[in-house]
């Protein structure tokens, strides 16, 4: 029998209700780690719960948690710490669009709201959960992004500056823990059949586009403790 290459690791996954947080915690769950799903609405986390639970027989811990409520955030970390005292793996991917428009037209409120789900709330993660990636003996902390944070394209506006903000700031993270045992990195998804990209290209046959699940290896391959990259993007092909 093929050994799990996540046994009992203890992950964190933002935006796991659905698109690719859903199917990263599927995956997590079959390479045998216990997951904490973190979304905004109880109801879709029971829903990815159960199926976490018919893959693994274990149940999720669940966190209905909007990430604007950064006070939340600093919250969950003392409960983690609480509750486990480590965490093994961090994956940051929850994210918003906002709306594409000239950056001379951008709604301020929109920008706001994107920057602080996009950014500012991973960083609030990055705050609260390093003392607990630390105490692990292999911390993980994988971030999605996306290629417009280094490809500039007119009209992505808000979203495409939150990630290029957010890519810099992991990529800070990871030097600064290049004599630890944590290690940071993102993920890029590329073009996957999920919600976003149907909100940011209407136009676009869904079946054209590869699906969530077929992008999970790349996530189990940065969780795993024993791959030292650190500080780097990966495209999903």
């Amino acid at each position: 029998m093929e050994s799990l290459r996540l046994k009992d690791r203890i992950a964190l996954i933002t935006g796991a209700s659905r698109g690719i947080g859903a199917a990263v915690a599927r995956r997590f769950a079959a390479e045998g780690a216990r997951l904490i799903l973190l979304a905004r609405t109880t109801g879709a986390l029971e829903q990815i719960d159960d199926e976490i639970q018919s893959i693994s027989g274990f149940p999720a811990t669940l966190v209905p948690l909007d990430l604007q409520e950064f006070d939340g955030i600093d919250r969950l970390g003392a409960l983690l710490h609480e509750r486990f005292g480590h965490l093994d793996i961090l994956v940051g991917n929850a994210g918003i669009l906002g709306s594409l428009s000239p950056i001379g037209h951008t709604d301020l409120k929109t920008w706001d709201q994107v920057m602080a789900v996009n950014l500012t709330a991973n960083l609030r993660l990055i705050r609260s959960m390093d003392p607990l990636l630390q105490n692990s003996e292999a911390g993980r902390a994988i971030f999605v992004t996306s290629a417009v944070g280094t490809q500039p394209r007119a009209f992505w506006s808000a979203y495409a500056v939150s990630k290029a903000a957010l890519e810099m700031m992991v990529q800070i993270y990871a030097k600064e823990n290049i004599k630890t045992a944590v290690c940071a990195n993102l993920v890029n998804p590329g073009r996957t059949r999920t919600r976003m990209r149907a909100q940011a290209m209407p136009g676009e046959d869904p079946l054209s586009l590869k699906s969530p699940d077929e992008i999970t290896d790349t996530f189990v391959e940065f969780a795993e403790p024993s791959n030292q990259n650190n500080g780097i993007t990966l495209d999903c092909q």
